[in-house]
């Protein structure tokens, strides 16, 4: 056999086998494509109902979402819309679209997100009277690494915190990765977004003082991670204010939405 049939017989063998690795691979991410996205949708579920404190372990997550209602809202007008489908809405990727979404000015865009969708999407949570209990909302924005992306609980006077939780974030692990430490997120339920109709909820340096006349406002900011901090209370400050869920809330108030 001659070099050249050797070779020649090493490059069928080569791009025969690629061919098949390709076949394996494209064939296994059709196949766990719905898995993949019914895991997604599990989590999400899970920590919507962990902002709201909801989450009972050894309980179906599924079984535990049917108390809570999907809603979509029209940012632009602060009113409850019908013209997107709660259950194929991608806030996400329609924020990345011109046609969905406006785009934010510096002075606006204190949560460095760029683009805010015109529909968000809400959740709300009745009681046995059938009257709202608590609301959450999805809120994001960027840190120091990375843009976070998580859920804001409010009580049902829409002013007093349940609770606030991040799914999303590349912070750095044991400095604005504390985000997710169970302490600092049990710090959150029962302060108040709104002082005199402006958002005032947000992080401060150190440790809050309970007898500081803010300390209502205030939560302790991260040790160690002054920008992720900023982030966290910039996001919260952003999505609570005008430009996010704020007309929409005052509606709500007021039985307009």
């Amino acid at each position: 056999m001659s070099s050249n049939d050797g070779i020649k017989k090493t490059l069928i063998v080569a791009f025969s086998l690629c061919i098949v690795c390709s076949v394996v691979v494209s064939t296994a991410a059709v196949v766990l494509k719905p898995t993949q996205e019914a895991n997604k949708t599990l989590d999400r579920k899970r920590n919507i109902l962990a902002a709201a404190g909801m989450l009972e372990e050894g309980i179906s997550i599924d079984k535990q979402f049917e108390q809570v209602e999907t809603r979509i809202v029209d940012l632009r007008t602060g009113k409850y819309s019908d013209e997107v489908d709660p259950k194929s809405y991608d806030q996400r990727k329609a924020s990345k679209d011109p046609a969905t979404s406006r785009d934010l000015s510096q002075e606006e865009d204190i949560a460095s997100i760029k683009r805010r969708a015109d529909y968000a999407e809400v959740y709300l949570v009745n009681d046995a009277q059938g009257k709202l209990d608590r609301i959450i909302l999805p809120v994001h924005g960027y840190g120091l690494w990375s843009t976070l992306y998580g859920f804001m609980a409010l009580e049902s006077d829409l002013n007093t915190v349940v609770g606030l939780g991040f799914a999303e974030h590349g912070e750095t692990p044991g400095l604005g990765g504390e985000v997710d430490n169970p302490s600092w997120k049990a710090k959150w339920p029962g302060k108040k977004v709104y002082k005199d109709g402006e958002v005032e909820l947000g992080l401060i340096k150190g440790t809050v003082d309970p007898s500081a006349p803010n300390a209502d406002w205030q939560v302790d900011g991260l040790s160690g991670a002054t920008l992720t901090s900023n982030g966290v209370s910039n996001l919260v400050q952003f999505w609570l204010g005008e430009q996010g869920y704020q007309p929409f809330i005052e509606n709500l108030k007021a039985g307009e939405a």
